[in-house]
């Protein structure tokens, strides 16, 4: 993270595949059997992409990850109508450009697939789940209103793709527009079950409190309590969301003691935990950068 618009990593949502499982996936492709991959890697890209957090390697995975996406590409051609399958390739494509991806350009094309799939996804599973981005606003939060728990899964990763491809899309006032049905939908989540994805949804909501110094309309302090809680929640062990903490709001308010003894702490934390190695792993390193530019910042 390097300004206050670039969304990044916060999702906090899995990583991709391991290398070694590449080779197997293409050969059964070349050899013309996609359609009996299809009837099980819905679930297989979920188990997949799980198992991929606890790896440590971040450059293996960065290596062999395009090929896993190819992989889904062209599933989701040969299903176009599986939510799940869409699902995943929005979750994957979004995880790979946010920890990967430093080309704006290249980063919007990987955003808008992510955001497309998952639209698309939303509009199969989910009842009156079509045109979510254009319908009046009071019908929109009506029908944000109306989700229910065991619809969050679904809800979670729109609204991360959503953000995403607000942020790759910054320069157009229109995008930026959209954030306040991303807000509500977001709202929404933590409301159902704010402890998903390690308090996921406080940490977007802090991030999105503190896009904006108070001047100019941002709410740091309701940010602060977001990211507080999210810490709470997670019992401190998703390290991204002190970075995000560190980085949205104490460099926001230039409060050098919070922002160092936050990055300070995730620096010297174990990162291995079930789900979380590779992204504690990328935060560590994000920590350390940071903590290098603290003085140039302060």
């Amino acid at each position: 993270m390097t300004n206050t618009t670039d969304y990044g990593l916060k999702s906090g949502t899995g990583f991709l595949m391991l290398r070694a499982m590449l080779g197997g996936f293409c050969l059964l492709l070349m050899s013309g059997c996609v359609s009996m991959v299809a009837s099980f890697t819905s679930g297989f890209a979920e188990d997949l992409g799980d198992a991929i957090l606890d790896n440590p390697d971040v450059e293996m995975v960065q290596e062999g990850a395009p090929a896993y996406l190819l992989l889904m590409d062209a599933l989701v051609a040969k299903s176009p109508d599986n939510p799940n399958l869409l699902l995943q390739s929005s979750r994957l494509t979004l995880a790979y450009s946010a920890a990967f991806v430093s080309d704006p350009e290249r980063a919007r094309l990987m955003a808008d697939k992510a955001f497309e799939d998952m639209q698309r996804s939303i509009c199969l599973s989910i009842r009156d789940g079509c045109e979510l981005r254009t319908r009046p606003f009071d019908e929109y939060e009506a029908w944000v209103a109306e989700r229910t728990e065991k619809e969050i899964p679904e809800l979670y990763q729109l609204a991360s793709a959503w953000t995403g491809w607000i942020q790759a899309n910054s320069d157009d006032f229109a995008a930026i527009a959209e954030l306040g049905r991303v807000k509500a939908l977001m709202l929404r989540i933590a409301e159902l079950d704010e402890t998903y994805d390690y308090g996921g949804p406080h940490l977007y909501l802090g991030v999105f409190e503190t896009l904006l110094p108070p001047s100019l309309g941002g709410r740091p302090e309701i940010g602060r309590a977001h990211f507080e809680k999210a810490i709470e929640i997670s019992e401190g062990r998703y390290l991204m969301t002190k970075v995000m903490y560190a980085d949205q709001y104490a460099r926001l308010l230039f409060d050098r003691e919070l922002h160092d003894r936050l990055l300070t702490e995730v620096v010297d934390a174990d990162p291995r935990g079930e789900g979380l190695t590779l992204i504690n792993t990328v935060a560590q390193r994000r920590a350390e950068e940071l903590l290098d530019t603290a003085d140039d910042y302060f």
